[in-house]
Parts: C-alpha cells; sequence; structure tokens
C-alpha cells in the first residue's frame, strides 16, 4: 500500500498542542523534529555521552515540524482535507504561537494533490437509498437510489470517510420526511444534502470556515437545493449568541461530524436548538474519547439510543432524556 508523507510546519511551543489535534483526526503515529529536543539533550548534565550520531547533530538546525503518514487513497485524502482545514484554523487565531500554516505533501505539489482523488473517488453506495458521485462520473443506472453528487475539495465531506458515511446511513431512518435539520460543522454540506434528498424540508448549517460555508451552499445549489431551502452561516456556536440567535430552534434534526473536543464544548447548547422529541447525531469521535463525549453528553440530558462503529470512529444518536425514537 501507498503512503503520501506529510511535513506540518509550526513552532516549538505548538508542537503538543498538534500532536492532540493530530489525535482527534485518528492520526497516532508521527515523527516530531524539533531543534528544542537538540538544545535539551545538551543541557542535559546527567548525561553521560562522547558522541552524538549525526540523526541527532541534524535536529541542530532542523525547522521544527510533524511528520505523519497517511494512506495514498480516498480515505487518506479526506483526512488530508481536515488536517489542512485544521491548520489553517489554528494558524490563523494564532499565528504567533504556530507560525504560519505550511503543509509539504510528499513529492505532490499542492496544486496537485486534489487532483490525485479522481483515481480515487468513484460511485458508490451509502445505506439502501443514497448514491454519492463526483460530477465527472456518469451513472446509467440508479436502482431507485437518490444521487448525491459532490466533488472533492477543501472542505471536509465526500462521503467515503466512516464518520460521514455512518451519519448519513444513520439519517435513513431518522429522516421520514418535512424535518428541519441543522448541521453544525457542516465541511462539504453533505449530510445536509443527504439529509434533503432523504425527504428533509430544510437544512440549516454552519462552520467556522469561509471556505466551507461557500463550498457546502455550492453543493446544495448543485444538487438542486437553493436559498429557499439551505442557509448557511460561518462563525463559533459554542461563543457567538448572535449566531445562535440567526440559527434559531426548533430543529428535529441535528447532526455534528465534527471531534470530540467540539462535541464535548456543544454539549450544553444543542438542547437549545432541538425541538420537542428532536434527534441529536454526534460523529467523528475515536474510541478512546468515546466515553468521554457521552459523559459529557448525559450531564447535558442526553441518553444514546443507537450507536454505530467504524474502525476506531463512533457515531451516536441522542435524545433529550424522557423522550423515545
Amino acid at each position: 500500500m501507498d503512503f503520501l508523507k506529510v511535513d506540518v510546519y509550526t513552532k516549538s511551543q505548538a508542537v503538543d498542542v498538534l500532536v492532540m489535534q493530530l489525535s482527534e483526526l485518528g492520526i497516532n503515529g508521527f515523527e516530531i523534529h524539533d531543534s528544542a529536543d537538540f538544545d535539551e539533550f545538551l543541557e542535559n548534565k546527567d548525561a553521560n555521552w562522547d558522541y552524538v550520531d549525526d540523526e541527532l547533530m541534524g535536529l541542530k538546525t532542523v525547522p521544527t515540524h510533524i511528520t505523519l503518514y497517511l494512506q495514498d487513497n480516498a480515505q487518506g485524502l479526506e483526512t488530508l482535507a481536515e488536517l489542512k482545514g485544521v491548520v489553517n484554523e489554528l494558524f490563523g487565531k494564532d499565528p504567533d504561537f504556530y507560525g504560519s500554516p505550511d503543509i509539504q505533501i510528499g513529492n505532490v505539489r499542492e496544486e496537485d494533490w486534489a487532483n490525485n482523488w479522481k483515481q480515487y473517488y468513484k460511485p458508490f453506495n451509502v445505506g439502501e437509498k443514497l448514491i454519492v458521485k463526483p460530477s465527472w462520473e456518469n451513472i446509467p443506472d440508479t436502482h431507485g437510489r437518490k444521487v448525491l453528487e459532490i466533488d472533492p475539495a477543501s472542505s471536509f465531506g465526500t462521503g467515503q470517510h466512516h464518520t460521514t458515511k455512518m451519519v448519513m446511513e444513520l439519517l435513513e431512518d431518522i429522516v421520514t420526511g418535512g424535518e428541519k435539520m441543522l448541521d453544525l460543522g457542516c465541511g462539504s454540506g453533505i449530510l445536509s444534502i443527504a439529509g434533503l434528498l432523504l425527504g428533509a424540508k430544510e437544512a440549516v448549517m454552519a462552520d467556522i470556515f469561509d471556505n466551507a460555508v461557500k463550498t457546502a451552499a455550492e453543493n446544495a445549489a448543485k444538487n438542486g437545493f437553493g436559498a429557499d431551502r439551505v442557509k448557511a452561516y460561518r462563525g463559533n456556536v459554542i461563543d457567538d449568541a448572535q449566531l445562535r440567535g440567526k440559527i434559531g430552534a426548533g430543529y428535529n434534526i441535528i447532526t455534528a461530524n465534527i471531534v470530540a473536543d467540539v462535541i464535548i464544548g456543544m454539549s450544553g447548547i444543542f438542547g437549545s436548538f432541538l425541538a420537542g422529541n428532536g434527534t441529536l447525531v454526534v460523529s467523528g469521535i475515536i474510541d478512546e474519547r468515546l466515553d468521554e463525549v457521552m459523559g459529557a453528553l448525559n450531564k447535558n440530558g442526553f441518553t444514546a439510543v443507537k450507536k454505530s462503529n467504524a474502525e476506531g470512529w463512533n457515531a451516536i444518536v441522542l435524545k433529550r432524556n424522557g423522550e423515545t425514537e
């Protein structure tokens, strides 16, 4: 199996924070290259050494960066898209701490890496009712499935990653027709589009990235859903009361396919958006964080009614305490 080598350049003080973010994305294997490690080695007065090998000496002037390897396939490229989004967000908010966003991808030029999708991204079925395809593929016979067209972009969410696919599969049983839907951390907008294709009446999408909001709205229009049925907002619902006011309440379905820390941060406000007997679907949770996320949701009045797991990732369907499916 082929792999993409990815180097994320940053500053020494930001390494630990970035490592935590990598773990949230399900990336647990990486190498840290940091000249500060060489300085720490030299300052270790208790060390007994009279020889320093070339590899250690190489740390003396190396730019601080984290090296990781992603499978050179559709899921690896989707993880890379999400990594790019995380890096742009963090570095953009605090460049003095993180440095300038700089991701080097093996021998692949930045402008070319997205083209690799075409060799992997083919039409595929999701659940029993949907088929997802890129714009360059034609499907002569969908066998009665609804077609969701979406192209790879810098916004996370083409449907091939387990976190996204599980939510779409769960929505098949949740959407019965006419629902009002809210997608927090919408990425490409794929979950809202899936919900609308399955019969939801309208969808509101929100994301902290400008590009995601723009892309999500474009993707919705590409699938036949205009401004009369879809709205997209940029901002952080956790700390932006004005945005929460724009979004409003009374949603029958909320989806949040993000990461554990953000879901925990939102756990206290999900209920304010939901209609009576509404359904919350959260995803993007690695096994190691599942209990922590469930603890936060339980504390804020939610009970799990269904769970899905795929290769270390989890999606959960929840109701408010006392409500049933």
